[in-house]
């Protein structure tokens, strides 16, 4: 949004989600925790809505949705990336 007042972290977390949410929608393998990541993704962009995300839940999320598909290398660049947005939060 430009021009607008939004926080710049809350739209690289949004950017991030998004892709990851993508990337895991389009991934043909089922595996045990998806479901979990995809409702801590759904989460994730929900706080960005808001526009102020709470540090703990965010890091929370980003456990939650790393234990779930840590192990699906094939996500592993977008997990990344939602890690990495979630740290331009800084300490809770």
């Amino acid at each position: 949004m430009i021009g607008s007042d939004e926080d710049p972290r809350v739209a690289e977390l949004r950017t991030a989600v998004s892709r990851l949410r993508r990337e895991l929608a389009a991934h043909p393998a089922e595996f045990p925790d998806r479901v979990i990541a995809e409702d801590e993704l759904a989460a994730l962009a929900a706080m960005t809505i808001s526009g102020r995300p709470e540090i703990p839940r965010l890091r929370r999320s980003l456990l939650l949705i790393a234990g779930a598909i840590g192990s699906v290398s094939a996500l592993s660049r977008g997990l990344s990336q939602v890690r990495d947005a979630v740290e331009l939060f800084g300490e809770p």
